[in-house]
């Protein structure tokens, strides 16, 4: 079924368009919406959440760019949402002078993507939530202090940390493999 034809029937309160749907998209949900969560429940209640919102409000989509990019806002945002109702965001590190921090790739080569994966999901809210709308949506330093209601400076710090902390725990890991190969334990 064309996209199209699927909305329309949605729109006309379709169960089967809306299983389709839903179908079609909730792999590609999950690993967005893991991003942002700290645990697969929590993961699971944003995707449902972004289900009712976009079953309920498809009508309001206008075809100005994707359908999935749509919903795909629709998700970030109950990500987002969720984040904010526990807790006013804040700034956790500030420096005047903010240097990017790098991770070796050879260092990232070593660690597979759940470990990957593990280690941004341990980071605090605020800045896993900077760290993958940076990182992994691209969307800008202005973008983000604009969702989240915080200054850019903040996203800017935010993110520096949430690299710092990323740095540490990919080199610890790392280092332990090595250790462990090196001497057999």
């Amino acid at each position: 079924m064309d996209i199209k034809k699927c909305i329309k029937k949605i729109n006309s309160g379709d169960q089967k368009a809306m299983a389709m749907l839903y179908e079609k998209y909730k792999n590609d949900f999950y690993y967005t919406a893991i991003k942002y969560s700290k645990s697969d429940e929590d993961a699971q209640d944003i995707i449902q959440d972004t289900f009712i919102t976009v079953f309920n409000d498809i009508s309001k989509y206008r075809g100005s760019g994707t359908f999935e990019g749509w919903m795909k806002r629709i998700l970030i945002n109950k990500a987002i949402s969720r984040y904010k109702s526990q807790g006013k965001f804040q700034v956790l590190f500030n420096e005047n002078r903010l240097e990017d921090v790098e991770i070796e790739d050879s260092r990232l080569s070593e660690l597979s993507v759940q470990e990957l994966l593990s280690f941004v999901r341990e980071l605090p809210n605020q800045y896993r939530l900077v760290f993958n709308l940076y990182e992994l949506d691209d969307l800008s330093h202005d973008e983000i202090s604009e969702l989240l209601g915080i200054s850019q400076g903040t996203s800017k710090s935010n993110l520096h940390r949430a690299k710092v902390i990323l740095k540490e725990k990919v080199t610890a890991a790392t280092q332990q493999d090595v250790k462990k190969h090196h001497y057999g334990k």
